[in-house]
């Protein structure tokens, strides 16, 4: 029987910007780290790490998921602290990329590690064996790479690359902590320069590089080309070289140049002078507000290389092009652009038609099979889809085909042949239900058989691979729900929880959403151990249905075109909500009879209401946005299990609403709740600050602090695991005869008293123009509500008191003219008013 492997605590050695974010990130997932560098040379010895320290508050996004966070990482440097490596299960080495300076500090530290310490190199290409040589011999079976991505909170890769030495358990050991404890996907990677993320993603930017100077094309057109519409981040190239560092971008491409000598495309292995250029300057990118890109006051100008003067940036795409490349099926998208005289379209085809060529070429060397390289470009460069996702999708024969053929006419950036692998007529792709290809295996190689993996029911699909969502209990146009689908011997259900998944845009709440979810308590209380409100893809809901609301608010005697028009508008937007995120993208418009608004606010109280006091326990599991009513139907639930990335706030003041789904009275009562019969007015103005400014927790963590999450709720770290950490959470709900909580009956409100407090704070706000007339009377409803209404201080109210309050004041708003203002500048320009 294995010993139980534990991660306690980690150092990580030099507080450059990789090694701070990497410790942010440890502690974000509540493993006490010690950030090593050396000593500063005046004042603080501990200067270098506490001034990396400080910076990690400046960063947006932020690396830390709260900044309380940061208080357990310990600052120390070599000089004076080598000792505490002793009781470090882990030390990552983050020091800058020189084999010498590495060498030396392995040197160093070694004599001071435990002997069950593993040690890793965060290098980004260097040689993970030549590293290991600097290494004393009787420690090598514990030293490795892990390749953490920038910034690493955020960027789900990590490759893991072992030496010749390195002990085979242990990796095991460390792919299960990196997955389940730091949420990351790992890819098991060859020793090779720059092993396969940056090896290929770095040949692709060096191919765009060499493609846009042969046709003329300037960098802005090049990012217009290259971002959303293949799948790829809006930075596309060059914003994203700005972002990862013209500097950093340089030496991955030297480490290339200087360590794959007999690579075929080795003579494009090179930097170009203006790139050169613009580092000789200091111009490195983002992080001295000068690259390829500079912001002059609120424009963005872009570099023209032949003038070396920057230009105002305004990168189009050609509208027959543009046709092109919306094409959602590949094989029709790549082979219009290869047939288009456009250079535009010759520009996209011809950097694919190199980039598959060089990852048929590479695979055997880089990597154990296709899947490894196309999760390890999709999660390290924000692909949407792999290389070889894409030839397959083409059409494998089809695109070989191209390939050989610009290969015979001297068009492709290397006449070297594919491999026989890659040529076999009988091919149609390397991904497959059994597996994906292994040139070195001759097989499709399956997925990791690690137990890890065995929380992940739904893990991320590459082409070929279809999810199945158990079986149907119920379904219609807005829900579905369903069990999982395996049986015990006797033909029962072996998994005897339900979940609930809506199918609207955004997972949207509107009446059939309601109902739906109404539906689904009864059955669950019925037939099932649980019901867990979870969707197959996040986010878990951005809200409440905005157009309906303003349908059923809307006299019929309207014009009705100016309402079809909005309808139109609206299937098209997605929008965002002062304080973060997208609040949602609106259905296509309801026909037939609509509600009346007030029926669906008393609607969707009865639903928060049920599921709060169902006689099975509802889980939420949630990941991305929980804005608004999603956020109310979280705050009801028995349980909330949420991964890290939740953003998760009560919004509705963005369109001058205040929350009347529940949210409103939930907040009153937990600030009762946690005021335990002492002073309630500063954890109800917690409350109040978080709803009247539309707040929006940009984690898990902040969202607990906020009051949004309880203590008991459970934060996950790989979003791959949420559904299997919710059943086990509802399951331990009903270890014990599972029991609703108990419907408060004397809550103590703040009455008119607080109510008089926060006004008086909002009217400071009124008259210094921070706010608008119509935010403080949105404000004076939200304090009105919180504070139980016109009632003395301390006077006791029960929930449906609270409840007609909030959606007494929801109507009241909704009736005035700058709320319906609000709401309809949402639906058609995707932002707020500020009116």
């Amino acid at each position: 029987m294995n010993e139980n492997f534990h991660i306690r605590k980690v150092a990580v050695l030099g507080a450059g910007v990789m090694g701070a974010q990497i410790a942010a990130h440890l502690v974000n997932a509540n493993v006490p780290t010690i950030l090593f560098d050396l000593p500063a040379r005046e004042g603080d010895p501990n200067g270098i790490v506490n001034k990396a320290l400080d910076g990690l508050k400046k960063l947006e996004p932020s690396p830390l998921a709260s900044p309380a966070k940061l208080n357990f990482i310990a600052a120390a440097n070599y000089g004076q602290h080598l000792e505490q490596l002793r009781d470090c299960d882990l030390v990552i080495e983050a020091i800058a990329e020189r084999m010498d300076w590495k060498s030396e500090l392995y040197h160093k530290v070694a004599p001071y590690l435990g002997e069950r310490t593993i040690f890793a190199s965060n290098t980004s290409g260097l040689s993970i064996n030549k590293l290991a040589e600097a290494f004393p011999e009787n420690l090598r079976h514990r030293f490795c790479g892990i390749h953490f991505f920038n910034p690493p909170r955020y960027m789900h890769l990590v490759e893991l690359i072992a030496c010749e030495k390195t002990d085979a358990l242990l990796l095991d050991q460390l792919e299960t902590f990196l997955v389940s404890g730091l949420g990351k996907g790992v890819v098991r990677a060859k020793d090779t320069p720059n092993f396969i993320a940056n090896r290929i993603g770095v040949f692709s930017l060096l191919a765009t590089l060499h493609h846009a100077e042969r046709l003329g094309l300037g960098f802005d057109t090049v990012d217009a080309l290259t971002g959303s519409y293949l799948g790829r981040p809006k930075s596309a190239t060059f914003r994203t070289l700005d972002v990862v560092g013209l500097d950093t971008f340089a030496h991955v491409v030297n480490t290339m140049r200087d360590n794959l000598h007999d690579d075929p495309w080795h003579s494009y292995f090179a930097v170009p002078d203006w790139l050169n250029g613009l580092i000789e300057q200091g111009a490195l990118g983002q992080k001295s507000r000068r690259g390829v890109y500079q912001k002059v006051g609120k424009d963005i100008h872009v570099l023209v290389v032949h003038t070396k003067k920057y230009r105002l940036s305004a990168g189009k795409v050609d509208d027959t092009v543009k046709e092109l490349l919306r094409q959602r099926d590949w094989a029709a998208k790549l082979e219009g652009l290869r047939n288009s005289a456009h250079p535009q379209a010759q520009f996209v085809w011809r950097v694919f038609r190199d980039v598959f060529h060089y990852c048929g070429v590479h695979l055997p060397r880089i990597a154990d099979n296709a899947r490894d390289l196309d999760f390890a470009v999709r999660w390290g460069f924000g692909w949407g889809s792999g290389p070889f996702e894409i030839w397959q999708a083409v059409g494998w024969q089809k695109v070989l085909g191209w390939i050989n053929e610009e290969r015979a006419a001297g068009k492709t950036m290397s006449d070297v042949e594919l491999p026989h692998w890659a040529q076999d007529p009988a091919r149609t792709g390397v991904h497959s239900a059994q597996g994906s290809y292994s040139p070195a295996l001759g097989i499709d190689q399956p997925r990791s058989v690690l137990p890890v993996y065995r929380r992940q029911e739904f893990p991320e699909r590459l082409l070929g691979e279809e999810a199945h969502y158990g079986e149907t209990i119920f379904e219609n146009e807005s829900v579905r729900m369903w069990h999982g689908s395996e049986k015990l011997m006797d033909g029962h259900p072996n998994d005897d929880i339900a979940i609930l998944s809506f199918k609207s845009k955004m997972h949207i709440i509107g009446d059939e959403v309601l109902d739906g979810i109404l539906r689904a308590v009864d059955e669950a209380e019925a037939n099932w151990r649980g019901l867990i409100i979870w969707q197959t893809e996040p986010p878990f809901s951005a809200g409440a249905n905005l157009l309906q609301l303003m349908q059923g608010v809307q006299p019929a005697s309207e014009d009705a075109g100016m309402f079809d028009k909005l309808k139109q508008a609206a299937n098209r937007v997605k929008y965002t909500v002062a304080g973060g995120g997208g609040l949602s993208q609106v259905l296509n418009a309801a026909t037939g009879n609509v509600p009346q608004v007030e029926a669906v606010v008393a609607k969707f109280q009865q639903v928060t209401q049920r599921i709060k006091y169902a006689q099975v326990p509802v889980v939420s599991a949630v990941d991305g946005l929980a804005l608004g009513g999603g956020c109310e139907i979280i705050m009801h639930s028995a349980r909330v299990v949420a991964t890290l990335e939740s953003y998760i706030g009560l919004v509705e003041v963005g369109v001058g609403i205040l929350p009347a789904g529940g949210g409103s009275k939930e907040a009153a009562l937990r600030a009762a709740q946690e005021a335990k019969g002492g002073d309630l007015f500063p954890f109800l103005k917690r409350y109040f600050q978080n709803i009247a400014m539309g707040e929006v927790a940009k984690s898990a963590e902040l969202a607990r602090e906020m009051g949004y999450l309880r203590a008991g709720d459970r934060i996950v770290m790989n979003h791959f695991e949420l559904l299997h950490v919710a059943k086990n959470e509802l399951r331990a709900l009903t270890a014990t005869d599972y029991r609703p909580p108990l419907p408060p009956t004397q809550i103590p409100v703040a009455g008119r008293t607080g109510t008089a407090t926060l006004q008086a704070a909002m009217i400071n706000m009124l008259e210094g123009g921070f706010i608008s007339a119509h935010d403080y009377k949105v404000g004076c409803a939200v304090a009105d509500t919180l504070c139980g209404g016109d009632v003395e201080a301390g006077s006791l109210v029960d929930e449906q008191w609270l409840l007609d309050l909030e959606r007494k004041h929801f109507m009241e708003l909704l009736a005035t003219d700058k709320t319906q203002e609000r709401i309809e500048y949402m639906l058609k320009n995707g932002k707020p008013l500020r009116n």
